[in-house]
Protein backbone atom coordinates (compact mmCIF):
# COMPACT_ATOMS: atom_id res chain seq x y z
CA UNK A 1 0.00 0.00 0.00
CA UNK A 2 1.29 3.57 -0.77
CA UNK A 3 -0.80 5.14 2.15
CA UNK A 4 -0.53 8.38 1.69
CA UNK A 5 3.21 8.82 0.51
CA UNK A 6 2.06 9.54 -2.69
CA UNK A 7 -1.16 11.87 -3.40
CA UNK A 8 -3.05 13.15 -7.00
CA UNK A 9 -1.98 16.41 -6.38
CA UNK A 10 1.88 15.89 -6.13
CA UNK A 11 1.21 13.80 -9.49
CA UNK A 12 -1.03 16.97 -11.09
CA UNK A 13 1.63 19.12 -10.42
CA UNK A 14 4.08 16.74 -11.69
CA UNK A 15 1.81 16.82 -15.67
CA UNK A 16 1.47 20.39 -15.03
CA UNK A 17 4.79 21.48 -15.25
CA UNK A 18 5.45 19.15 -17.88
CA UNK A 19 2.70 20.53 -19.53
CA UNK A 20 3.41 24.23 -18.65
CA UNK A 21 6.64 24.15 -19.08
CA UNK A 22 7.53 25.81 -15.78
CA UNK A 23 6.68 25.57 -12.26
CA UNK A 24 5.40 28.94 -12.39
CA UNK A 25 3.08 28.42 -14.78
CA UNK A 26 1.82 25.56 -13.65
CA UNK A 27 0.87 26.78 -10.10
CA UNK A 28 -0.91 29.71 -12.14
CA UNK A 29 -2.47 26.60 -14.02
CA UNK A 30 -3.73 24.70 -11.24
CA UNK A 31 -5.09 28.16 -8.77
CA UNK A 32 -2.00 28.08 -6.69
CA UNK A 33 1.63 28.86 -5.31
CA UNK A 34 4.95 28.21 -7.08
CA UNK A 35 6.66 27.06 -3.55
CA UNK A 36 3.44 24.41 -3.24
CA UNK A 37 4.46 22.90 -6.67
CA UNK A 38 7.81 22.71 -5.97
CA UNK A 39 7.23 21.12 -2.61
CA UNK A 40 4.96 18.54 -4.27
CA UNK A 41 7.30 17.89 -7.36
CA UNK A 42 10.09 17.51 -4.32
CA UNK A 43 7.58 15.04 -1.62
CA UNK A 44 6.76 13.38 -4.93
CA UNK A 45 10.67 12.43 -5.69
CA UNK A 46 11.52 11.74 -2.57
CA UNK A 47 8.17 9.04 -2.29
CA UNK A 48 9.38 7.56 -5.59
CA UNK A 49 13.13 8.11 -4.75
CA UNK A 50 14.00 9.49 -8.63
CA UNK A 51 14.81 12.51 -10.06
CA UNK A 52 11.55 13.75 -11.94
CA UNK A 53 13.08 17.09 -13.77
CA UNK A 54 16.32 18.77 -14.47
CA UNK A 55 15.56 22.80 -12.70
CA UNK A 56 16.91 24.99 -15.18
CA UNK A 57 17.33 28.77 -15.04
CA UNK A 58 13.50 29.49 -16.20
CA UNK A 59 12.54 25.91 -17.34
CA UNK A 60 12.38 22.14 -16.69
CA UNK A 61 13.11 19.22 -18.02
CA UNK A 62 12.02 15.60 -17.83
CA UNK A 63 15.06 13.26 -16.35
CA UNK A 64 15.10 9.82 -18.24
CA UNK A 65 13.41 8.38 -15.69
CA UNK A 66 10.70 11.78 -15.53
CA UNK A 67 10.25 10.49 -18.93
CA UNK A 68 9.15 6.79 -18.39
CA UNK A 69 7.19 7.82 -15.24
CA UNK A 70 5.13 10.65 -16.94
CA UNK A 71 2.71 8.18 -18.97
CA UNK A 72 2.23 6.11 -15.71
CA UNK A 73 0.89 9.42 -13.57
CA UNK A 74 -1.30 10.45 -16.98
CA UNK A 75 -2.67 7.02 -16.37
CA UNK A 76 -2.97 7.33 -12.60
CA UNK A 77 -5.02 10.58 -13.27
CA UNK A 78 -7.17 9.35 -15.93
CA UNK A 79 -8.17 6.75 -13.42
CA UNK A 80 -9.33 8.65 -10.61
CA UNK A 81 -11.33 10.65 -13.04
CA UNK A 82 -12.68 7.34 -14.21
CA UNK A 83 -13.85 6.18 -10.52
CA UNK A 84 -15.16 10.01 -10.36
CA UNK A 85 -17.42 8.98 -13.60
CA UNK A 86 -18.34 5.60 -12.90
CA UNK A 87 -19.50 6.34 -9.23
CA UNK A 88 -21.91 9.23 -10.93
CA UNK A 89 -19.65 12.45 -9.38
CA UNK A 90 -18.60 14.08 -12.19
CA UNK A 91 -19.74 17.61 -10.14
CA UNK A 92 -16.68 16.54 -8.19
CA UNK A 93 -13.67 16.66 -11.24
CA UNK A 94 -13.54 20.52 -10.55
CA UNK A 95 -11.04 20.82 -13.27
CA UNK A 96 -10.33 23.98 -15.60
CA UNK A 97 -10.91 23.73 -19.77
CA UNK A 98 -9.07 25.88 -21.90
CA UNK A 99 -11.42 26.25 -24.97
CA UNK A 100 -10.49 27.96 -28.17
CA UNK A 101 -13.09 28.98 -30.59
CA UNK A 102 -13.20 30.62 -34.08
CA UNK A 103 -16.00 33.76 -33.72
CA UNK A 104 -18.52 31.60 -36.07
CA UNK A 105 -18.73 29.17 -33.08
CA UNK A 106 -19.14 31.60 -30.43
CA UNK A 107 -21.59 33.50 -32.78
CA UNK A 108 -23.87 30.42 -33.60
CA UNK A 109 -23.84 27.33 -31.50
CA UNK A 110 -21.01 27.77 -28.31
CA UNK A 111 -23.76 28.90 -25.82
CA UNK A 112 -25.94 25.18 -26.35
CA UNK A 113 -22.37 23.67 -26.51
CA UNK A 114 -21.69 25.11 -23.00
CA UNK A 115 -24.66 24.24 -21.51
CA UNK A 116 -24.21 20.59 -22.18
CA UNK A 117 -21.14 20.56 -20.81
CA UNK A 118 -22.53 22.08 -17.80
CA UNK A 119 -24.46 18.73 -17.58
CA UNK A 120 -21.81 16.92 -17.93
CA UNK A 121 -19.63 18.55 -15.53
CA UNK A 122 -20.98 20.88 -13.26
CA UNK A 123 -17.90 22.10 -11.41
CA UNK A 124 -15.73 22.46 -14.83
CA UNK A 125 -14.29 25.81 -14.88
CA UNK A 126 -14.08 27.16 -18.88
CA UNK A 127 -11.17 29.70 -19.55
CA UNK A 128 -12.77 30.61 -23.17
CA UNK A 129 -10.18 32.41 -26.28
CA UNK A 130 -12.15 33.39 -29.13
CA UNK A 131 -9.98 34.30 -32.22
CA UNK A 132 -8.87 33.33 -35.93
CA UNK A 133 -8.29 30.20 -36.67
CA UNK A 134 -4.29 29.90 -37.18
CA UNK A 135 -3.83 31.22 -34.04
CA UNK A 136 -5.77 28.76 -32.05
CA UNK A 137 -4.01 26.70 -33.80
CA UNK A 138 -0.95 28.02 -33.03
CA UNK A 139 -1.85 27.83 -29.19
CA UNK A 140 -2.90 24.47 -29.40
CA UNK A 141 -0.16 23.13 -31.09
CA UNK A 142 2.14 25.04 -27.91
CA UNK A 143 -0.16 23.48 -25.23
CA UNK A 144 -1.79 26.84 -24.05
CA UNK A 145 -5.53 25.67 -25.05
CA UNK A 146 -7.05 21.93 -24.17
CA UNK A 147 -9.73 22.04 -26.82
CA UNK A 148 -9.89 23.84 -30.14
CA UNK A 149 -13.35 24.16 -31.85
CA UNK A 150 -12.12 25.27 -35.77
CA UNK A 151 -12.27 25.22 -38.87
CA UNK A 152 -9.51 23.51 -41.23
CA UNK A 153 -7.24 23.51 -43.01
CA UNK A 154 -4.16 23.13 -40.43
CA UNK A 155 -0.49 23.21 -40.07
CA UNK A 156 -0.28 20.28 -37.70
CA UNK A 157 -2.10 16.84 -36.79
CA UNK A 158 -3.77 17.00 -33.45
CA UNK A 159 -3.88 13.95 -31.42
CA UNK A 160 -6.99 13.90 -30.67
CA UNK A 161 -9.74 14.60 -33.25
CA UNK A 162 -13.73 14.93 -33.65
CA UNK A 163 -14.91 15.82 -37.15
CA UNK A 164 -18.11 18.49 -36.50
CA UNK A 165 -20.65 19.69 -39.29
CA UNK A 166 -19.68 21.53 -42.25
CA UNK A 167 -20.56 25.15 -42.50
CA UNK A 168 -21.96 26.33 -45.90
CA UNK A 169 -21.35 30.26 -47.02
CA UNK A 170 -24.19 32.65 -48.62
CA UNK A 171 -24.33 35.63 -50.52
CA UNK A 172 -26.74 38.02 -48.85
CA UNK A 173 -27.15 41.67 -49.10
CA UNK A 174 -29.84 44.17 -47.61
CA UNK A 175 -33.61 44.24 -49.38
CA UNK A 176 -33.24 47.51 -51.31
CA UNK A 177 -29.37 46.36 -52.21
CA UNK A 178 -30.66 43.24 -53.31
CA UNK A 179 -33.63 44.65 -55.37
CA UNK A 180 -30.89 46.86 -57.60
CA UNK A 181 -28.88 44.18 -58.24
CA UNK A 182 -28.61 43.14 -62.58
CA UNK A 183 -30.24 39.91 -62.38
CA UNK A 184 -28.79 36.87 -63.24
CA UNK A 185 -26.51 33.98 -60.87
CA UNK A 186 -22.95 35.88 -61.98
CA UNK A 187 -20.99 37.37 -59.11
CA UNK A 188 -19.49 39.73 -61.46
CA UNK A 189 -22.71 41.69 -60.27
CA UNK A 190 -21.80 41.89 -56.66
CA UNK A 191 -18.79 43.78 -57.47
CA UNK A 192 -20.70 46.53 -58.68
CA UNK A 193 -20.86 47.34 -55.24
CA UNK A 194 -18.44 46.50 -52.04
CA UNK A 195 -18.02 43.12 -51.39
CA UNK A 196 -18.22 42.50 -47.50
CA UNK A 197 -16.29 39.00 -46.14
CA UNK A 198 -14.12 37.84 -43.83
CA UNK A 199 -10.48 38.62 -43.11
CA UNK A 200 -8.28 38.04 -46.15
CA UNK A 201 -6.16 35.45 -44.48
CA UNK A 202 -9.80 32.91 -44.23
CA UNK A 203 -10.53 30.56 -46.41
CA UNK A 204 -13.22 32.67 -47.61
CA UNK A 205 -11.02 35.46 -47.92
CA UNK A 206 -8.32 33.65 -50.22
CA UNK A 207 -10.81 32.12 -52.19
CA UNK A 208 -12.62 35.60 -53.33
CA UNK A 209 -9.49 37.18 -54.22
CA UNK A 210 -8.42 34.35 -56.05
CA UNK A 211 -11.71 33.92 -57.92
CA UNK A 212 -11.06 38.02 -58.46
CA UNK A 213 -8.16 37.84 -60.13
CA UNK A 214 -9.26 34.87 -62.72
CA UNK A 215 -12.56 36.50 -63.62
CA UNK A 216 -10.46 40.18 -63.56
CA UNK A 217 -13.12 41.35 -60.85
CA UNK A 218 -11.85 44.39 -58.91
CA UNK A 219 -10.42 43.11 -55.78
CA UNK A 220 -10.14 46.87 -54.38
CA UNK A 221 -14.38 46.47 -54.01
CA UNK A 222 -13.93 43.38 -51.46
CA UNK A 223 -13.96 44.63 -47.67
CA UNK A 224 -12.63 42.69 -45.78
CA UNK A 225 -12.82 42.37 -41.68
CA UNK A 226 -11.48 40.44 -38.90
CA UNK A 227 -14.37 40.53 -36.83
CA UNK A 228 -17.69 38.48 -38.63
CA UNK A 229 -20.19 39.97 -36.06
CA UNK A 230 -18.74 43.17 -37.58
CA UNK A 231 -19.99 42.36 -41.14
CA UNK A 232 -23.58 42.38 -39.82
CA UNK A 233 -24.45 45.65 -39.02
CA UNK A 234 -22.57 46.63 -42.58
CA UNK A 235 -24.92 44.61 -44.55
CA UNK A 236 -27.59 45.36 -43.18
CA UNK A 237 -26.83 48.73 -43.91
CA UNK A 238 -26.90 48.20 -47.03
CA UNK A 239 -22.96 48.89 -47.55
CA UNK A 240 -22.11 46.25 -49.68
CA UNK A 241 -23.35 42.29 -50.76
CA UNK A 242 -21.81 40.32 -47.95
CA UNK A 243 -19.96 36.47 -48.60
CA UNK A 244 -20.67 35.07 -45.12
CA UNK A 245 -21.34 31.44 -43.04
CA UNK A 246 -25.10 31.08 -43.74
CA UNK A 247 -25.17 29.43 -40.12
CA UNK A 248 -24.03 33.69 -38.98
CA UNK A 249 -26.98 35.15 -41.06
CA UNK A 250 -29.69 32.46 -41.21
CA UNK A 251 -32.05 34.86 -38.60
CA UNK A 252 -31.73 37.73 -40.80
CA UNK A 253 -32.53 36.29 -43.95
CA UNK A 254 -35.58 34.36 -42.27
CA UNK A 255 -36.62 37.21 -40.64
CA UNK A 256 -36.46 39.83 -44.00
CA UNK A 257 -33.66 41.79 -42.62
CA UNK A 258 -31.09 40.13 -45.08
CA UNK A 259 -32.05 38.36 -48.38
CA UNK A 260 -30.35 35.73 -50.00
CA UNK A 261 -29.15 36.15 -53.56
CA UNK A 262 -28.01 33.10 -56.17
CA UNK A 263 -24.52 33.14 -57.37
CA UNK A 264 -22.74 30.90 -59.64
CA UNK A 265 -19.68 30.74 -57.33
CA UNK A 266 -19.61 30.85 -53.20
CA UNK A 267 -16.77 29.97 -51.46
CA UNK A 268 -16.04 26.30 -50.19
CA UNK A 269 -17.77 25.41 -46.95
CA UNK A 270 -15.71 25.85 -43.77
CA UNK A 271 -14.69 22.17 -42.23
CA UNK A 272 -15.30 22.29 -38.63
CA UNK A 273 -13.43 20.16 -35.92
CA UNK A 274 -13.20 19.34 -32.47
CA UNK A 275 -9.28 19.53 -31.48
CA UNK A 276 -7.17 18.19 -28.43
CA UNK A 277 -3.68 16.58 -27.72
CA UNK A 278 -4.95 13.05 -26.88
CA UNK A 279 -1.14 12.19 -25.85
CA UNK A 280 -1.28 14.02 -22.36
CA UNK A 281 -5.11 15.07 -22.17
CA UNK A 282 -7.62 14.68 -19.17
CA UNK A 283 -10.71 12.30 -19.68
CA UNK A 284 -12.71 15.35 -19.36
CA UNK A 285 -10.93 17.30 -22.01
CA UNK A 286 -11.64 14.02 -24.76
CA UNK A 287 -15.52 13.90 -23.06
CA UNK A 288 -15.86 17.79 -23.82
CA UNK A 289 -14.46 16.89 -27.23
CA UNK A 290 -16.47 13.96 -27.66
CA UNK A 291 -19.81 16.33 -26.18
CA UNK A 292 -18.95 19.01 -29.42
CA UNK A 293 -19.09 16.04 -31.97
CA UNK A 294 -22.49 14.78 -30.54
CA UNK A 295 -23.91 18.66 -30.94
CA UNK A 296 -22.57 19.24 -34.24
CA UNK A 297 -22.27 15.67 -36.61
CA UNK A 298 -20.97 15.64 -39.79
CA UNK A 299 -23.27 15.81 -42.58
CA UNK A 300 -23.89 12.81 -44.30
CA UNK A 301 -23.03 12.46 -47.80
CA UNK A 302 -25.93 11.12 -49.87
Amino acid sequence: MIKSQITLKQLEAFAFVVDTGTFRAAAMALGTTQPNISSRIAALEGALGVTLLYRDAGSVRLTARGAELLERTRDVLRAGEALLEAAGQQALIEERLRLGVTELVACTWLQPYLRLLRQAYPSLRVELQVDLSDQIEERLREGQLDLALQNGPFAFQATGERVLAQEAYLWVAAPDLAASLAEGRSVARFFDSAVITHARQTTAGRALHTLATQHGYDPSKIVHSSSLSACLPLVREGMGVALLPEALVAEDVESGRLRALAADWTAPPLAFFARFNADRAPRFVEKACDLAASLRPPTVQG
